[in-house]
């Protein structure tokens, strides 16, 4: 944002946006990302009212923000399709989920398509039209979220609201570039949102910044009185813990797209150089369960959700109602309910597994998805196509989990995704481990003229550094006092004769980290240090060649101790 634009009033940088945004969505030619655009007239006037509400002194966390509904999700004045026409009705009141986003200054700027009913994870089952990628039009831009992923992704809104039975707020966010938060089952209200199986739909976010994305997820959270199914923030079951990573067995990834294995060894790689421990866990309880979200009774839910309109209705199949979703929902017409009992069971059994296999970590990392089909693709087998883009999604709303998607890097000039999956109520959890990952800090050790209040510690600060915490080394290291200038000392690790040294944790953000460590002159040199807890982290060593001649100064245990001495 310009200089200009901070001197604005709110009313003016607000009327702005919305100038720039309604230009932005002609330039960007996307007509089947929406179902319905608010007219601009329109927005303008609401924004304005958040401005004249700013301008009076009230505190708006969303102020000017706009943002997409997945037209599945009710926006009041604006009709809801869950894409069918057929299907069309007019609500008198937003859904509580946008309700909540528009009271904290958030402003809607239209209703994005979907795969009809919500149902598939692959964007193209709408008779509004297939949703093209964000980053290459001939392939698909994931499912059911469709419109509200490619919407954030070219930057046309600045968060959007998605829903999630299967994956759906995952999968587009994977395929597109940014983030996709699915909370906990249950924490956000699904008040005024169009069913897809009503027991395991959560309203989800999609952002290009995690803390935008967390933000909104947490105003829209909380029981409204309506939701018989809506519960409140239990404190995580992984708070203040090191979270311990679990990876699927290598023979587990399934089959993944030519180039993604490679990156997912890279993540993996770099949550080890975050300090993660990474174990690989058996998740095999956790597929078969994913299998029964469409291979059992389950799709029942389906049914109870639309089925009455499509059997209502069966000339528009292929026509306003897509063939493969009628064909998916009407299915859930022939199980009974002793089949529905027994599969509760099943997926009760397989819960326990899952628990037990995972028993060793705190949060599972996978791939958000297996592959990035073209159009083409998918509609030469959609059911085929679609049935590989939920192998580590389709199990998490079963088995009551959180999971949080986010980016990791590109193969072949498209996005890669990985994905957070763990307990309910760990959305804090994942999004701390998450925010390491996509903006990461490093730890360092100090010992000598990088000390608080010490000639050299100025340099920390510049590289953006913060001191965490004063820590003593393990008995294995031995201090030495170097001839240099400003002087400095040389932490050196011994086999035998070794004791603990005093010093300070700080953490860096990883750029400033980089510039710092280039700039260290000789003998200086980064390396492992262990501290007296047991814990790895950075910190500054020296070779042992280095102190040859001079003065061995542990005896005084740390630096500022021997500067200290008589």
């Amino acid at each position: 944002m310009s200089d200009h634009t901070h001197r604005q009033s709110p009313r003016e940088a607000f009327a702005r946006r919305v100038e720039e945004s309604f230009a932005h969505l002609e330039r960007a030619d996307r007509p089947e990302v929406w179902i319905a655009l608010r007219d601009q007239a329109e927005v303008a006037a609401e924004i304005a009212g958040v401005a004249e509400r700013v301008s009076a002194g009230e505190e708006l966390p969303l102020a000017g923000l706009l943002f997409a509904v997945k037209d599945n999700i009710d926006v009041a004045g604006l009709p809801t399709t869950a894409a069918a026409a057929s299907y069309r009705y007019l609500p008198e009141r937003d859904a509580m989920a946008v309700a909540r986003l528009r009271a904290a200054g958030a402003v809607v700027l239209g209703k994005t398509n979907l795969d009809q009913f919500a149902t598939g994870l692959v964007g193209t089952r709408s008779p509004f039209g297939a949703v093209r990628n964000a980053w290459d039009r001939t392939r698909i831009s994931g499912g059911s979220s469709s419109g509200s992923g490619v919407a954030v992704a070219l930057g046309l809104v600045d968060f959007a609201l998605g829903t999630d039975t299967a994956g759906s707020g995952r999968v587009p966010a994977a395929l597109n570039g940014i983030i996709g938060i699915k909370p906990t089952k249950g924490l956000v209200p699904v008040t005024g949102v169009v069913p897809a199986c009503a027991g395991l739909d959560v309203v989800t976010v999609f952002a290009r910044d995690l803390r935008l994305a967390e933000r909104a997820a947490a105003i829209m959270a909380g029981p409204d009185g309506v939701d018989a199914r809506a519960r409140d923030a239990k404190v995580s079951p992984l708070a203040g813990r090191r979270i311990r990573l679990g990876v699927p067995r290598r023979d587990q990834l399934g089959e993944l797209a030519p180039g993604w294995a490679d990156a997912f060894d890279g993540a993996v790689a770099q949550f080890r150089a975050l300090g993660f421990s990474v174990a690989e866990v058996d998740i095999d309880p956790l597929l078969t369960a994913a299998s029964m979200l469409y291979g059992s009774s389950f799709v029942a839910e389906r049914y109870a959700a639309v089925g009455e309109h499509i059997v209502a209705n069966p000339d528009l199949i292929g026509a306003d109602l897509d063939p493969t979703v009628a064909g998916i929902v009407l299915a859930g017409r022939s199980h009974t309910a002793d089949a529905l009992f027994n599969d509760f069971a099943e997926l009760n059994r397989l819960g326990a597994l899952g628990r037990e296999a995972l028993s060793g970590v705190d949060v599972l990392l996978t791939p958000t998805t297996t592959w990035h089909p073209t159009i083409e693709q998918v509609q030469a087998d959609p059911v085929l196509a679609n049935s590989r883009m939920g192998r580590f999604t389709n199990f998490c709303n079963l088995l009551d989990m959180a999971s949080l998607a986010f980016p990791s890097g590109f193969v072949g000039g498209l996005p890669f995704g990985v994905m957070l999956t763990g307990p309910a109520f760990s959305d804090p959890d994942l999004a701390r481990v998450a925010r390491a990952f996509l903006a990461p800090e490093l730890e360092i050790m100090v010992v000598g003229a990088h000390l608080s209040g010490q000639p050299l510690n100025s340099q920390l600060v510049v590289a953006g550094g913060s001191w965490v915490a004063d820590v003593a080394t393990a008995e294995a290291y031995r201090l030495y006092a170097l001839d240099t200038t400003p002087p400095k000392p040389g932490l050196v690790r011994v086999d035998e004769g070794g004791h603990s040294v005093v010093g300070e944790v700080w953490r860096l953000p990883a750029e400033g980290f980089g510039r710092f460590v280039a700039a260290l002159p000789a003998p200086m040199a980064i390396g492992k240090v262990e501290l007296a807890d047991g814990r790895s982290v950075s910190g500054f060593v020296v070779e042992p060649f280095a102190v040859q001649g001079a003065a061995d100064i542990t005896s005084f245990g740390g630096w500022r101790a021997y500067l200290a001495r008589p």
